[in-house]
């Protein structure tokens, strides 16, 4: 049934489109299935979590880390993950770059932003993020490499609410490509969609979706 719901996800898929397998809460057999059914990108909301599983999972296994992430954490996140698509703050990427130089590696990210109308979503707002790319602080941080954006759309019935958002981070995307990563071939990323909404994303320009219930079943 797993490898069912994974071809049928993937088969819905546009081939530009990631997909990122939400393997949260999960346990090592079901990735297992997944991973002896083609799929290599798993995501994972929680450090102690992924951690453990990055120790028990094949070496070609590309991790996202997709949750909020506490600064106290990082440590744990950066050694074996391939993108973490939740920084919220410029203090979290300030974190994630000092632990990054530690192991000498570049660590791809994300900027995550606000675009739902919930409060309890996380994220920079536009303004805070020009802000940012624009400070000499950001400018200081050699070993993170913003690689695009990511962001949740509200959690409603009315699909025109989670359009217009999806839409708004589009848009952000646009902006920030042009302003400050005009020529980097490798600002690329709009990471949004879930299970509930990933065809409305893509439509919109996600490269990245992000689908845990309709592959592992609900939690």
């Amino acid at each position: 049934m797993l490898k069912e719901n994974l071809l049928n996800v993937k088969n819905s898929l546009p081939a530009n489109v990631k997909l990122v397998a939400v393997s949260k809460f999960k346990p090592l057999e079901d990735l297992m299935d997944a991973y002896n059914a083609g799929q290599r990108a798993f995501g994972e909301n929680r450090p102690q979590e992924m951690f453990e599983k990055q120790q028990n999972m094949p070496d070609d296994v590309e991790w996202h880390f997709i949750g909020s992430l506490q600064s106290n954490k990082v440590k744990l996140v950066v050694p074996k993950t391939f993108l973490i698509h939740s920084i919220d703050s410029r203090s979290l990427l300030v974190n994630v770059n000092k632990e990054a130089e530690k192991l000498n590696k570049i660590m791809d990210c994300l900027l995550e932003f606000h675009i739902a109308v919930e409060e309890s979503k996380h994220g920079f707002s536009i303004d805070d993020a020009v802000e940012f790319l624009k400070s000499d602080e950001f400018k200081s941080l050699k070993n993170v490499r913003i690689r695009g954006v990511m962001g949740m759309a509200s959690f409603v019935d009315d699909e025109n609410v989670v359009r217009q958002e999806f839409r708004r981070l589009k848009e952000y995307f646009d902006l920030i490509k042009t302003e400050f990563f005009a020529d980097a071939d490798y600002f690329t990323e709009i990471s949004m969609g879930m299970s509930g909404d990933y065809k409305i994303a893509v439509e919109e320009g996600s490269t990245i979706v992000r689908v845990g219930s309709l592959i592992f079943g609900a939690r």
